[in-house]
Order: C-alpha cells, then structure tokens, then sequence
C-alpha cells in the first residue's frame, strides 16, 4: 500500500513473565506543554536540557510519540485508562474524571505495587487508585502554592516545581521497602502563564531565541481551521502572559540591538514604538524566554531525582519514563497552545530508561501513543492487561525488536469547540508519510500533507489529483481505525 498502512491488531500484551521479587518501580514524570522541539536531546535550538539528556543517553529516546487527543485532562485520561477519549469519558477540559472506572494504577496496586500520585491533577474528581496522592488543585499556580494531600488542602511557600519535587523525593525516601513501587510525578510548567522559578529569573536575559521558521505563517496553504483559530502569539497573549507592556518607544540602545538582529525597522516602529513583525517579535521573546525558563527549573527537578536514585541504589531496578501530556507550539504557525493534530501539538516527548533491558543511547520511530503506556507499565509489572485496554505495550520496542505487525498508522480526536482557542473539532490519521485530517462540526473540510516533502505541513494536497490515490487509501484507513476503537463520535468519513 502506497501510504504505508497498517491493518493488523497489533501485538499481545506481554504481561506476564515477572515475579513478585523482579518486578521495576515505575517512575513515571510527566510535564504539562512540554515540547519535544525544547530538549536538547531531541535537537531543540533554543534552550539545553542536560538532564533530560541524561534519560536519553542512559535508555531510549522515541522520535514519533504521539497524543490521541491534545489537551490537558483528556491526555491524562487515555494514560490512566489505555482506552481513547470517547470510551473514558473525558473528551475535553469540561468534564470530570469518572474516578470509579478501571485504570493501571488500580491494577497495580492490586498487584501488589505502593502507588502514589504527586503533582497536577487536572481531572476534578479525586485520585483513586494510589496509596497515596498530593496534587495541585486544578491548574495550580507556580508561586506559594497548594496542594491537596489525601483530601486536606495546604499551602506551601516557594516555588512549585521545587515544592513537588520535595514532595516526590520525600516519599520516595518513606515508601514501603517491601514492594516496587510506581510513582506518578507530574509537574505544573511549562503551562501557560510561565512564570519561572526565582533562580532562573534572569535567564537567557541577553540572548536572542531563534525564531522558527513559520512565526509569520499565512495559513494560505490551508482551510478555514487554520485561519479561524485564536491562539496566535500576534493577538492572543495577554499581559498576563507577557508580563509587560509591549514598549511604545526604545532606547538607542534597544533600536540597535533590533537593527542587528533583524535589520532596518520601519517608518511606524521608528514613530510609536514596536508594530507589526517588531511587536510579534518582541512578543516571542517575552513568551518564549519565561517558558524555556519554566523548563530550567523542570530540567533540574530531574537531576535532584535521578540522582536520587542513583544514590540509593534504586537506578539499576527503576524504570524512568519522561514524557509531556501533549506538544505545543514555540512560535511555530505564530502559534502558542497545542490542540491542532499538525505536528508541533500532536508529537510528544518521550525518553524511558531501564538499565536492565534498554540499550543506552537507542533511538526508536516507530509509532506509539500516550495510548501505550498502561499496558506498558503492567507488562513489567507481570500484569495482564485487561481486554478492553485499547494500545500496545511497548516492551519489545524498549528492547530493540519491533514486531513485525507493529502499527504504522495512529487515529487523532480532538473535541473541544466552541472553546478557548477557537481550534475546530476534527479527527484523523497518520503514517509514515502522511497526515489526513476531517474538519467538521461547523465546518467540512479535508486536509492532507505529505510530511516528507512538507515536514511544517503549509500546503494541503488534498485536492491535488496526484495525491488521488493516497487520499483513498488514508480514508479507508481511517475509516478502518475508527470501527477499530469503536469511536462513532462525531462526522462519519
């Protein structure tokens, strides 16, 4: 098949070959709106994460980790339950977690795990399954903080990611000896509004963050979902998020650095101050300096706990997984936020170290979604996974051996319009090669790229007769994958 296709139901979860006495701890640290395009191991030109690194280095990097639905709480719903969106119940940010369904940490604290949940939540409803919980109520906030313990609010004074790591690395210390464990560790940043830890305030403060290559994207290759969005870094950030209002006059100082670093201003930015592509600039760098800042302080979280482990001699049987709950936009499209399924949100990071079975320095491309990681974590822990868990454990793939059925073509939902942002609802899919996307609720439009000849996707070729053949075969491909994971929501193919 020319785009690629997959049309096999994946590999058996394995699940079931560990003992009680060989079983991992699982260390589970996920970030909220962490790019994969801001880690150094994955190439970022903007900022160094030297201990994110370190997970990259010591086990496995994945290069094609993708979100079935890319916003906050659906996210965390589809790694809690391994089903899509639709089936858990949480199709958007509006709707609370039905706490009562099955999830993996049930599992596997009744298989024997200690369990425990620190940080962001965002699910409204109470954690069940953990022995024990502490997390941020709602979306938390980044300066003195409060977190709810076991159903008790309390405050703390200091900056978050520092609190929560206290936090993780103290019950770390007071875990039961006598079982593994699995520890959920989410952190708050780099969430919007990006306000940076105290030793980082002045971070990146004479440096010039490179621009991506689409900040003045026209959306000219592309429909009305595009154009109609309101997420832009032009127009949508506030000065809540800048922080500042943008200057209506610069120093001489100021007006040559701009002059070296973009070349002549123009008549209206040399009268009233910054305007047009001068103030979309200036913008980016407000937006992009205090974000990667957000990151310093997440990056050096990871180095207090992985040293942790290193110094107490849990490294060699702990399975380290750092991921994102989704993607989201550095400037790219002139966009901030994530929901769109065009790469910048729909690609996640993803690093898993486990000395035991993961070659140090490997890097894989096959396909795996957030979808993966509960019947991952069950398959070490010797859990079977329950039937009606909809993704794939991702063990062989962590030792080096892709199954030959292994999928090459993911199913992408998003669902929350009308809503902040303004993103259209649509669904679709995506391969090796291609991407097609359906448009639909107020709208009917189709979308299709070639990511090999288009990787920043600015031109559909959807109506392009020479990609006739192509749009068939991802049609029945998705219409396929749809009846796949039972998901009759939403505008039929």
């Amino acid at each position: 098949m020319a785009a690629g296709l997959s049309m096999l139901p994946g590999p058996a979860s394995r699940g079931q070959t560990a003992t009680a006495k060989d079983r991992p701890n699982i260390l589970f640290i996920m970030t909220d709106d962490h790019a994969s395009h801001a880690m150094s191991c994955y190439g970022s030109k903007v900022n160094q994460t030297p201990n994110l690194d370190r997970i990259a280095k010591e086990g496995m990097r994945f290069t094609n980790s993708f979100c079935t639905n890319s916003i906050c709480a659906p996210c965390r719903a589809v790694i809690l339950t391994g089903k899509y969106s639709h089936l858990n119940g949480l199709i958007d940010n509006s709707v609370t977690f039905d706490g009562s369904q099955q999830t993996f940490p049930k599992l596997l604290q009744k298989a024997g795990y200690a369990t425990a949940m620190i940080g962001k939540w965002h699910l409204k409803s109470d954690p069940t399954g953990f022995d024990y919980w502490n997390i941020l109520p709602g979306q938390g906030v980044y300066y003195n903080p409060a977190t709810i313990e076991m159903g008790v609010q309390q405050k703390h004074t200091g900056y978050v990611t520092d609190i929560l790591t206290d936090q993780a690395l103290g019950w770390l210390k007071a875990r039961p000896g006598d079982k593994p464990f699995c520890l959920m560790f989410h952190h708050k940043a780099p969430h919007r509004n990006w306000q940076p830890g105290p030793k980082h305030l002045d971070l990146y403060e004479d440096v010039q963050i490179p621009e991506p290559d689409t900040l003045f994207d026209d959306y000219e290759g592309r429909g009305r979902a595009a154009k109609e969005q309101d997420m832009t870094v032009a127009t949508t950030l506030t000065k809540a998020d800048l922080k500042l209002t943008p200057p209506g006059g610069l120093t001489p100082e100021q007006k040559a650095a701009w002059d070296a670093a973009y070349g002549p201003r123009n008549k209206a930015f040399e009268e009233a101050g910054l305007e047009g592509r001068e103030l979309v600039r200036w913008k980016y760098q407000r937006y992009m300096k205090d974000y990667l800042r957000c990151i310093a302080s997440v990056d050096e979280s990871v180095g207090r706990v992985l040293d942790y482990l290193d110094q107490s001699g849990l490294a060699g049987n702990t399975i380290v997984i750092y991921t994102s709950d989704q993607g989201f936009y550095l400037g790219d499209h002139g966009w901030f936020d994530k929901r769109f399924m065009y790469e910048e949100s729909l690609r996640m990071p993803l690093l898993v170290r486990y000395p035991q079975e993961i070659q140090p320095g490997s890097v894989n491309s096959d396909i795996v979604l957030n979808l993966d990681f509960p019947e991952t974590f069950l398959d070490y822990a010797g859990v079977s996974a329950p039937v009606d868990m909809q993704g794939w454990s991702l063990r062989p793939l962590l030792q080096g051996k892709t199954p030959a059925n292994w999928r090459t073509s993911m199913y992408y939902h998003y669902y929350e319009f009308p809503a902040e942002h303004s993103v259209k609802r649509h669904y679709g899919v995506r391969t090796q090669r291609y991407k097609l996307i359906h448009f639909y609720n107020d709208i009917d439009e189709w979308e299709l790229y070639d990511l090999q000849r288009d990787p920043h996707e600015l031109k559909s070729v959807y109506n392009d007769p020479g990609y006739a053949d192509v749009v068939q075969e991802l049609k029945a491909e998705l219409k396929r994958l749809r009846a796949h994971y039972n998901d009759t929501t939403g505008a039929p193919v």
